[in-house]
């Protein structure tokens, strides 16, 4: 499903995705809802940090939700059933060999997926086929070219380049959230709306200065550093100058902002006899 997945899957890595999740549970989710009785796919469900919102907030609908991680789905089967859901069946498979029928889905939901991907209008399409007519995908993606923040730092500037460079030398693209509406189409969905969804961070708001700032995307990029340095892209003393000058803007004179970008689309009815 994914070529490789960059940030890896060490435990810190899974708080940092639930960290994530849990600080942009309004940004990201207050207009996604599912109908009962709907049948909705998630792709690319990791260790459940999207899933548990998803099934929380559509309780009669019925996820069907796919990794390609075995561990990832182990955890995230652990967090559901602690958290007494039900509606979630969890499965082990690969975007690109999707064990499903055609149309076999009222609605697909892909977060953070298609940045780690080659081949993202593929992955498109593949899960077009999967939808019933009329049917509707949600795509959700970030894009780190969105980063702005105060103080100003070349070598925080510098380490987050890393991360754009590591992504896609493995064939990601850490500027997919800005691609959504052009990706969309080239799949062929129909009524696609894409919608920007600023993370604007300053000392007013202390739950996103930590679960944000400091727990989601400085961690993200502290998460790189080994391979930033073993790929000979920063020098150790350089990287660690950036990290530190991104926890700078957490302080009381600082400021963050990101982009994340939330696409919706909708499979072409058939056409009438």
């Amino acid at each position: 499903m994914i070529e490789t997945y960059v940030h890896g899957y060490r435990p810190r890595e899974n708080e940092r995705l639930r960290d994530q999740a849990g600080t942009l549970v309004d940004l990201l989710h207050s207009d996604t809802a599912y109908p009962g009785g709907s049948m909705v796919l998630e792709v690319g469900c990791g260790v459940g940090a999207q899933t548990l919102t998803l099934a929380r907030r559509s309780p009669e609908a019925r996820f069907t939700s796919v990794d390609l991680s075995a561990d990832s789905i182990a955890e995230a089967r652990r967090r559901a059933d602690r958290a007494g859901l039900t509606n979630v069946e969890f499965r082990q498979a690969d975007l690109f060999a999707l064990p499903f029928r055609a149309e076999s889905f009222d609605h697909v939901f892909v977060c953070f997926v298609l940045e780690h991907l080659s081949r993202p209008v593929e992955a498109l399409t593949i899960l077009k086929r999967l939808l019933r007519s009329g049917g509707t995908i949600t795509v959700i993606e970030g894009d780190h070219g969105s980063t702005y923040f105060y103080p100003p730092s070349s070598a925080a500037e510098a380490a987050i380049q890393c991360q754009i460079k590591i992504q896609r030398d493995a064939g990601g693209d850490a500027f997919i959230g800005r691609q959504l509406y052009p990706l969309m189409v080239k799949a062929d969905f129909h009524a696609v709306r894409v919608s920007p969804r600023m993370v604007y961070v300053d000392s007013s708001r202390p739950d996103l200065v930590d679960g944000f700032t400091r727990k989601t995307f400085t961690a993200m990029i502290e998460g790189i550093r080994e391979s930033a340095i073993a790929a000979g892209l920063m020098e150790p003393e350089s990287f660690d100058a950036g990290v530190k000058d991104l926890h700078r803007t957490t302080e009381s004179d600082g400021v963050f902002c990101y982009t994340f970008f939330k696409g919706v689309g909708e499979k072409r009815p058939r056409a009438g006899p």
